[in-house]
């Protein structure tokens, strides 16, 4: 069904809401632009053609490499246009991480940034460059303003690829999971499904570009809702606050989607104030857990429930909170319409039984045929049609999923099986602690050796011993930390999420 590609769905939106405001573009907290969806349409045609005019074709990779603006959103756009495949990066990363996924896309064509000029002929001359100027607007590019709107249309089936998004690569190399068209289609219709998303919606947009959170479950599904975006170019918490706050007209917003450690910094930042968000609508949190401590913060602050969910760059959005009805802290909720779930013994591929913890596996229309390249890596997350997640979890009697660990994270000490997850749910009990980290690192003795990093409230002068003492009271004495380290803060990837590898660093230095 040609219908399944975000081309035409795009087309659809945009040529329904022609006279509606697309995106608000904010650099640092001023309106840049404002791009209606016509305009949208008709740039988004006209970059096309550029890229026709570049040599890209359908299924070429093109990466983009350039800070939050609009031409990403043109960029991105213009690619589902041609069939060709967009690969967003983060432009933050260094030459060692540029040389690696320079290598892995074997791209036709990258969009970068005059800084980046250099790096980039240093790790490929070969690859043929554009270049692009982020901070100043798009229509005053001078490749952008010679071309003409037409551009040459090609067949575009639900099955060919749209996407290609790096996984965050907490263990090992990251992997490019493939997202095809019917993918990406089928994962906003069911967000803007569940959760109600309207073109009378206005969603304030804090986060990047180069992650399924921004793009996919944040912009695809405001964009064919018809919604008004109003995008942030960079997070901070009095720019979100400034936005957030605002009740005028086409500027109030009613939709927020963050990730924790986004929340953790705009209630720091608001700290006793109460300030009137009674126009808000829905406040969502994904892409890392949120503690339950902050789940009653954000109510409290904000003045509503925020609505968690889960899912991966592998498959979409797969669970989340209702929109009416409760809403569990700690629970991911229920399975999104069309997905199938199954609890499972990792070893065996068995279900287990109700209420036990085990492997969350997944099928539906949204999951990923596959890593880009990696045939191994792809048949090593397959049982059949089933997806692998990595993930622990278990469903309770309301039908409620929660996530426990990751297979990879679990600590063998002993001959004992060890959930991180487990621990820091102890340790962060403590009034003293913020959050915590649990990982296992190599011990001649053991195996593994529990250990943990915590921070702690500022003033707070808790000691080793008394979290050791904390964690005998609640858990076996070989589930204890045998070692402590006090940070100010965890090591995150840019999307919140504990970087478990660089937990253990800590212990090695």
């Amino acid at each position: 069904m040609d219908d399944e590609s975000l081309r035409n769905s795009f087309t659809a939106s945009f040529l329904k809401q022609e006279k509606r405001k697309a995106i608000t573009f904010l650099r640092d907290g001023d309106i840049e632009t404002k791009i209606s969806y016509l305009q949208l349409h008709q740039d988004s045609n006209r970059m096309a053609r550029a890229f026709q005019e570049q040599g890209v074709e359908k299924k070429d990779r093109v990466i983009l490499c350039i800070q939050k603006s609009l031409i990403f959103v043109i960029a991105h756009l213009a690619l589902q246009k041609i069939g060709a495949i967009c690969v967003p990066l983060n432009p933050g990363f260094k030459k060692s991480e540029m040389d690696y996924l320079l290598q892995d896309a074997d791209a036709k064509l990258i969009l970068s940034e005059p800084d980046k000029e250099g790096l980039i002929k240093e790790i490929d001359s070969g690859l043929s460059t554009l270049i692009v100027d982020t901070q100043k607007p798009y229509q005053d590019m001078d490749f952008f303003r010679s071309v003409p709107e037409e551009y040459n249309r090609v067949e575009i089936k639900p099955d060919d690829p749209g996407l290609i998004i790096y996984t965050s690569g907490t263990t090992g190399k990251p992997k490019g999971a493939i997202l095809t068209q019917k993918n990406l289609v089928h994962d906003a219709r069911n967000i803007i499904h569940i959760w109600e998303l309207r073109a009378t919606d206005v969603l304030c947009h804090a986060l990047p570009l180069f992650h399924v959170h921004g793009l996919c479950f944040a912009l695809h599904t405001s964009l064919l809702a018809g919604a008004h975006v109003i995008m942030i170019d960079q997070f901070s918490p009095h720019g979100v606050i400034n936005v957030l706050e605002k009740n005028e007209g086409e500027y109030t917003c009613t939709v927020f989607m963050a990730v924790p450690s986004m929340y953790a910094k705009l209630m720091d930042y608001l700290g006793d104030r109460k300030l009137d968000f009674a126009h808000m609508r829905l406040w969502t949190s994904g892409s890392a857990p949120l503690l339950p401590q902050d789940f009653k913060r954000v109510y409290a602050t904000f003045g509503k429930e925020p609505v968690e969910r889960e899912g991966m760059s592998e498959t979409g959005m797969n669970f989340s909170n209702p929109l009416g009805g409760e809403r569990k802290p700690g629970s991911i909720g229920y399975p999104l319409p069309d997905l199938d779930v199954k609890i499972v013994n990792p070893e065996t591929g068995e279900d287990v039984a109700p209420g036990q913890t085990g492997e969350i596996w997944l099928k539906g229309p949204a999951v990923t045929p596959g890593y880009w390249r990696k045939p191994e890596e792809t048949a090593s997350v397959f049982a059949q049609d089933w997806f692998r997640t990595g993930d622990l979890g278990n469903i309770d009697k309301d039908g409620y999923y929660y996530l426990t660990d990751r297979i990879k994270h679990i600590i063998i000490s002993g001959g004992e099986n060890i959930s991180p997850k487990e621990v820091e749910v102890v340790i962060n009990q403590l009034d003293d602690v913020v959050e915590s980290s649990v990982v296992g690192i190599p011990d001649e003795r053991w195996g593994e050796k529990v250990i943990a990093a915590v921070v702690t409230k500022s003033g707070s002068n808790i000691k080793l011993g008394e979290i050791q003492a904390h964690c005998k009271k609640n858990l076996h004495d070989w589930k204890c930390p045998k070692e402590v380290v006090f940070v100010k803060e965890l090591p995150r990837n840019p999307m919140g999420k504990v970087l478990k590898e660089k937990v253990k660093d800590l212990f090695k230095s």
